[in-house]
């Protein structure tokens, strides 16, 4: 599945339908998926932290707000506001008086982070470290791809994310979720022009004084 959702997204989704007929909800049973997220998020910190890192008391600190803050607290926020979202204003109103209302589950809005996070992952975590070497050169080339690669995998997070919640048959109006690409767009051009470098960014935020 991991690959389908670099590959082919929509797949993935359409077989969340098929356990939906199976199981009677639309959430994984199965938790392995986010603790192959975590041990993956884990190992690429352990990376960077080698590569970057001030001491091992410090990198332990920094692995772990990678994994618990960024990932499991902030994806869970995000998932949060996803389901709020689309349980109060995405719902179709049923024509029917005697159907049963559907919403939409915590989990499954969980699982969405997830699958959105893993290509966003490979793209800004493993991707963006093999290329530290030229996107960290102080030239406009360097500034330039390290803009398109954060533009690329957050406009990636959030197609999978619209993908996930336009798969529910009970939702409309899920367009919504693409909205964000909006401002990546927009922003994107700002930073160039301002001359920053996401990645440098990036790795002041982690490893301040580096």
């Amino acid at each position: 599945m991991m690959r389908q959702l670099v590959t082919s997204p929509k797949t993935v989704y359409r077989h969340t339908s098929y356990h939906k007929q199976t199981k009677n909800h639309w959430a994984r049973d199965d938790p392995a998926f986010v603790v192959v997220c975590c041990a993956l998020v884990a190992a690429t910190a352990v990376a960077y932290c080698l590569a970057f890192g001030h001491g091992f008391g410090r990198s332990l600190l920094t692995i772990l707000s990678v994994v618990a803050i960024d990932f499991l607290a902030v994806g869970a926020g995000i998932a949060t506001a996803g389901w709020a979202v689309s349980n109060r204003f995405l719902r179709r109103k049923s024509q029917h008086s005697h159907a049963v209302e559907q919403s939409v589950e915590w989990m499954y809005a969980w699982d969405i982070h997830c699958n959105a996070f893993f290509p966003m992952f490979l793209l800004l975590g493993v991707l963006q470290l093999a290329l530290c070497p030229l996107l960290l050169m102080q030239r406009f080339v360097a500034r330039l791809l390290s803009a398109a690669l954060w533009a690329v995998g957050t406009s990636y997070y959030f197609y999978i994310t619209f993908l996930g919640y336009s798969a529910l048959p009970f939702l409309e109006k899920t367009e919504v979720f693409l909205y964000p690409i909006g401002g990546v767009v927009a922003i994107l051009p700002l930073s160039i022009l301002l001359g920053l470098s996401p990645t440098s960014l990036m790795l002041k935020w982690y490893f301040p004084g580096r």
